[in-house]
């Protein structure tokens, strides 16, 4: 039986009453590529990085994420890429050699769709010209620079190793490279920060010309140096003028908010997020990374990897941490807490598109969610109103079984 017939097998889910549809088309397949290393571990950050060596292990490590996504292969037979993420950590550590000898071997395994769109996080202490435009050369066409604050007093209450002159010279640098496509990651919300301090940082971001600002409030993360040692942070009212004030200021200068904390020049938005937000596919490799991919018959599949480096690296143990078949109930909740990040979220027949699962599934709790004020009135479409978008937890709860 082929994808295009319009019989549909069933599969079964956690609930064996809702039996779900085969997928007659598999959404956009994505790749993301974890680096785990970093010059120094920021005191707010969550994210699975680790204090670089003196020398790293690139060539072992390039090795691994090929042997890795080799292992995955079998699940996206003829599917192309329409987006890679290299994420960190700090991607940038890594030389221009040993990324291309990467590039070139997915590309080996994973043929490239023509608009293929190459993400690289970077931090402006990393920042070497010559570097980046090697970068460029390999293909790769996005950046993503983690500026987070222009302003001294607060990179160095975040444990930033790079200083407000050397943020503006990236951006420059970058522009020179030839990348005509990038992000900023601007934080708000700063240790003793005030309205004027936030405003002056979206100023001096704005002025740089970015196709792209991911712009979000701090937030004291678990097993963070800050979690356990919390700084002083604005309080709720200044947090609420930052944050209606910054959304001002960038909407007249041309800045769409098209997500909770992204903002982007018309036709610049983050294709990569756009296709996780949309509960697209990918292949996570590296350490600690996650993918989630679909199948045909209807399974939806999510993976992690091993989470430390050396264990990453060890011949011994699988790359592979664990996986997780996602049932008919958890549908609703995993398919809604990306799509309803987006300000415009998703039209409605991307629902049982990519979950198999029919909008009757969730009519229960969208009833519930748009009585209460917080999911807009479009039958065409799933999306949150103002309110929702404020109080998106109490909204994704209405689609907890």
């Amino acid at each position: 039986m082929t994808r295009e017939s319009s019989a549909s097998p069933l599969i079964f889910g956690g609930d064996a009453q809702s039996p779900r549809a085969t997928l007659p088309v598999l959404p956009p397949l994505a790749l993301y590529i974890h680096i785990p290393w970093c010059v120094r571990k920021c005191p707010y950050c969550d994210f699975n990085s680790h204090t670089a060596s003196p020398v790293l292990p690139e060539e072992e490590y390039v090795d691994a994420l090929l042997a890795d996504l080799d292992q995955d292969l079998h699940a996206v037979y003829g599917r192309e890429l329409s987006s890679i993420f290299f994420g960190g950590g700090t991607p940038s550590l890594f030389s221009a050699d040993s990324l291309g000898r990467l590039l070139k071997g997915v590309e080996q395994r994973i043929p490239f769709a023509s608009d293929i769109e190459i993400t690289l996080e970077a931090n402006p202490g990393t920042f070497e010209q010559d570097k980046f435009v090697a970068y460029r050369k390999l293909g790769i066409n996005r950046l993503s620079i983690g500026i987070q604050s222009f302003q001294q007093e607060k990179l160095e209450a975040l444990g930033r190793i790079h200083n407000g002159d050397e943020a503006v010279r990236a951006a420059g640098m970058a522009r020179q490279a030839g990348f005509d496509n990038f992000n900023l990651d601007l934080m708000h919300g700063l240790p003793n920060q005030s309205l004027d301090d936030a405003l002056a940082d979206l100023h001096t971001a704005i002025a740089l010309k970015p196709t792209h600002l991911s712009w979000y409030q701090l937030t004291l993360e678990p097993n963070t140096v800050f979690w356990n040692q919390p700084p002083t942070l604005p309080e709720d009212d200044t947090l609420w003028d930052i944050q209606e004030a910054g959304q001002a200021l960038l909407a007249e200068h041309g800045y769409a908010q098209y997500e909770v904390s992204a903002y982007a020049l018309p036709g610049r938005p983050a294709r990569h997020n756009l296709n996780y937000w949309s509960f697209g596919d990918f292949i996570g490799i590296g350490a600690g990374a996650h993918g989630k991919l679909s199948h045909p018959d209807g399974r939806i599949i999510r993976t992690w990897k091993t989470r430390l480096p050396k264990d990453y690296l060890n011949p011994a143990k699988s790359f592979r941490a664990g996986e997780k078949a996602l049932g008919n109930d958890e549908m609703p909740f995993e398919f809604l807490m990306n799509a309803l990040r987006l300000t415009e979220g998703v039209e409605s027949r991307l629902y049982p598109e990519r979950t198999g699962m029919t909008l009757e599934s969730l009519a229960e709790g969208r009833l519930e969610a748009e009585q209460s004020g917080l999911l807009q009135v479009e039958p065409s479409r799933l999306v949150a109103t103002a309110r929702g978008q404020l109080f998106l937890n109490d909204l994704l709860q209405k689609f907890l079984t």
